[in-house]
């Protein structure tokens, strides 16, 4: 593969640390999961979300931060390891612009841009855009009780955030269409997007092919 320091993203439900795990696998490569089960006000925000939005978001904030930075800390390694993650940093800006009133959301962004500067960025993003109906298929399939009633509305603010996101900033990605790529199941779809990854791209979106 080309790149040494690859991120999975998308939206609730996605598959992000699916393929995150099975892509390390293959290659072989250092992973990197986000460890949202370990946030104490995960299932608390689902049932209050204007009371704990704001610790919810610092908790994953911080969380990420300490585990990038980690990461980081051995940065040596990427001459020969690659790195596979299954979320970007900067998940926590939109998720906070969504989730916060507008003076919380003023202070988070105060704080995440000191945060921001000092973590390496990935050589490549891949983004899992999945339509809404299959997002709430996958909630359901896994069955964590505190997204069970996760909104339709809910996960289109999101894709809105990510989607604005990825066209206002030059991140190079490889965006996956998951209503009709399969990168478990399909046949020949994981292989394509192996192919993908042997490629140049120039900073912006570009799209994998089946």
């Amino acid at each position: 593969m080309r790149y040494k320091f690859v991120t999975i993203e998308g939206n609730i439900g996605a598959g992000k640390t699916t393929l995150a795990t099975r892509l390390a696998a293959h290659f072989n490569a250092k992973l990197i999961l986000e460890e949202f089960a370990d946030n104490p006000f995960l299932p608390k925000f689902y049932e209050r979300p204007q009371q704990y939005a704001f610790p919810l978001e610092l908790f994953f904030m911080a969380e990420r931060y300490k585990q990038l930075k980690e990461m980081l800390a051995a940065q040596e390694l990427f001459s020969s390891e690659t790195v596979i993650s299954d979320y970007l940093f900067i998940k926590s800006l939109l998720f906070a612009r969504i989730n916060l009133a507008p003076e919380e959301y003023s202070l988070y962004q105060k704080l995440f841009e000191i945060i921001n500067p000092q973590l390496r960025q990935p050589d490549l993003l891949i983004f899992l855009n999945a339509p809404i109906t299959r997002l709430q298929q996958n909630i359901k399939k896994r069955n964590r009780e505190y997204e069970l009633n996760i909104q339709d509305a809910y996960l289109a603010n999101v894709q809105d955030v990510y989607m604005q996101y990825l066209r206002q900033h030059p991140v190079r990605t490889l965006m996956v269409d998951t209503a009709k790529t399969d990168l478990m199941y399909g046949e020949g779809h994981f292989e394509a997007l192996l192919q993908a990854l042997d490629k140049d791209y120039e900073p912006g979106i570009h799209y994998l092919t089946i």
